[in-house]
């Protein structure tokens, strides 16, 4: 099993969605203190609401997507947004500036989880038609042992799947358990 840094002070964005179901209870129960505002509590695209809202965190857990909710997945105005796919820009956009984070002098690190499956996904168990996926329990475990790694992008899969997770896994003994 997966050791996690505890003791740290945490600031979750994203914590109402699927993986971030999953994390909070992982997380107080590793000994993390969570702060987990909603999103009428803190505007993620204004600094000055952000920066106080950090203040005094160890580290921040950006969770938050630009993913419609599950209920107007099947509405396509819901997914027009641009020429990119919404959860891909939002994934481009997490990578450029955790980056930029990084190049600052800061330690900034990218997940790429792929497609979740398990409770709040709208799958149970993988399906394997759409590549790898991810069970959001393992999604949430791997978040919090990203808390120990160094600054960098990292695929994080289950085994066997086609997108490598072999530098998470060397890098901080992480297996998925589902």
């Amino acid at each position: 099993m997966t050791s996690f840094t505890v003791g740290q002070r945490l600031f979750v964005t994203g914590a109402s969605g699927v993986i971030g179901a999953a994390l909070l209870p992982l997380a107080e129960a590793s000994g993390h203190e969570v702060r987990a505002p909603a999103h009428r509590e803190v505007d993620l695209f204004d600094p000055a609401s952000v920066g106080p809202a950090v203040s005094g965190c160890d580290a921040i857990l950006h969770l938050a997507t630009r993913i419609p909710p599950r209920e107007q997945f099947d509405q396509p105005e819901a997914w027009r947004v641009g020429a990119v796919a919404p959860n891909l820009r939002s994934a481009l956009v997490a990578e450029r500036e955790t980056a930029r984070f990084a190049v600052a002098g800061r330690r900034g690190v990218v997940l790429r989880l792929g497609l979740l499956d398990g409770p709040g996904t709208g799958h149970d168990r993988p399906y394997d038609i759409y590549g790898t996926t991810l069970h959001v329990a393992d999604a949430a475990a791997a978040v919090l042992t990203a808390l120990t790694v160094p600054s960098g992008v990292y695929n994080v899969c289950r085994d066997g799947e086609r997108v490598s997770n072999r530098r998470f896994a060397h890098a901080t003994g992480w297996r998925p358990a589902h």
